[in-house]
């Protein structure tokens, strides 16, 4: 009986470097910006978070797909990474409640991948160099051709994803009877953050990116909420501008990731692009309110200036980031709004930081007495 030989692929960064391996997912070719997570597990939940939308994803772990795929596992519609690079892809799958492989599972959602590669290396390289554009192969291992078509991809800093990602109609979920009403303006919401809210008994109305202010007031919120995403912040004004007239009302606000750094900016406190972002279930943050210290999770790629953001007036350090003292929160001082720059809804991750949305609900139903 023969054997079918594995299909050939090739892993290109803009600096040259190469890594040769093995074809997975579907065959052709994908680009983005190169990024890794560190997390062991949760790969569904981390490959359809809108935020990765343009990126290649490095799965820091040794083994990719061991434990399947499951229909619920899901951030969103479909996959938004734009391919995967991986170790050694397991086949085999350990859970009884999985629908499938991982590998099927990619070749339905047409994700080009890559793995035999020696993914701790790549990191390491990544982690020295930074953040830079690359592409994935199966289709062809002529860098020369690959070369060319990765001079065509647009670098990550000063582009706008988050619209690409955004619902296109206006949906609700919760109790429409209930005393909570928060607008959520979705630049690439995750669905388990919608959940977060409505199980503590929130009725909400998501709105697309770029959504007049108008029609979302028309809705008559109690409290809003700013959505992650994808994409650089500052290439956003739409959302910036939406962001400061809704301040006007003084109304309570809550911004996770993105939205975090879009307060920010509308506070005139700039964002920047990280030399490699931070991304993982096991990032360590003081709250520098109660002292107390949470492990979290994280996906980005752009932070709000540090040193800006201690000379705003306007603006108080609420988190910080306990590996580089990067800003993971912020809160205003004459508006209640806040924001963390981390995902306090942990899916997946861990579940310290999911005390912020009993925080914004108390905020909310204490700002309307």
């Amino acid at each position: 009986m023969g054997t079918t030989q594995p299909t050939k692929a090739v892993l290109l960064l803009a600096d040259g470097t190469i890594h040769y391996g093995q074809a997975f997912g579907t065959i052709g070719t994908a680009t983005g910006e190169i990024c890794f997570n560190t997390g062991m597990t949760g790969y569904q939940e981390v490959f359809t978070d809108p935020s990765y939308y343009g990126q290649v994803l490095i799965m820091n772990s040794a083994h990719i797909g061991n434990y399947g795929v499951k229909d619920s596992d899901v951030e969103s519609g479909s996959v938004k990474i734009k391919g995967l690079i991986g170790r050694n892809l397991e086949e085999q799958f350990s859970r009884k409640q999985a629908q499938g492989s991982l590998d099927d599972y990619l070749k339905r959602e047409k994700i080009v991948c890559i793995h035999g590669v020696d993914t701790r290396a790549l990191v390491e390289h990544v982690r020295v160099k930074g953040a830079m554009n690359c592409i994935i192969s199966s289709e062809t291992t002529d860098i020369a051709v690959l070369k060319k078509k990765l001079d065509e991809v647009p670098s990550m800093d000063g582009l706008e994803l988050a619209s690409h990602v955004s619902t296109d109609t206006a949906y609700e979920m919760g109790d429409p009877k209930s005393d909570v009403r928060i607008a959520v303006m979705d630049y690439g919401i995750k669905r388990n953050i919608l959940h977060c809210m409505t199980e503590r008994g929130a009725f909400v109305k998501v709105f697309p990116a770029k959504t007049a202010v108008a029609e979302v007031k028309a809705f008559k919120p109690n409290g809003y909420f700013i959505s992650n995403g994808p994409g650089d912040p500052a290439a956003m004004p739409y959302a910036i501008t939406a962001l400061k007239e809704i301040l006007k009302e003084k109304k309570p606000l809550f911004g996770i990731c993105l939205g975090h750094q879009l307060l920010a900016l509308a506070n005139d406190i700039p964002t920047f692009k990280m030399h490699h972002g931070h991304r993982g279930l096991n990032h360590p943050v003081k709250n520098l309110v109660t002292g107390k210290s949470e492990i979290t999770t994280q996906n980005h790629g752009f932070g709000v200036d540090p040193v800006a953001v201690k000379k705003a007036a306007n603006v108080e350090v609420t988190h910080v980031n306990l590996n580089d003292q990067s800003i993971e929160g912020i809160k205003l001082k004459d508006k209640p709004a806040f924001s963390v720059q981390y995902h306090p809804e942990a899916t997946p991750g861990p579940h310290d930081s999911r005390y912020l949305f009993d925080d914004f609900i108390t905020l909310i139903r204490k700002e309307k007495v």
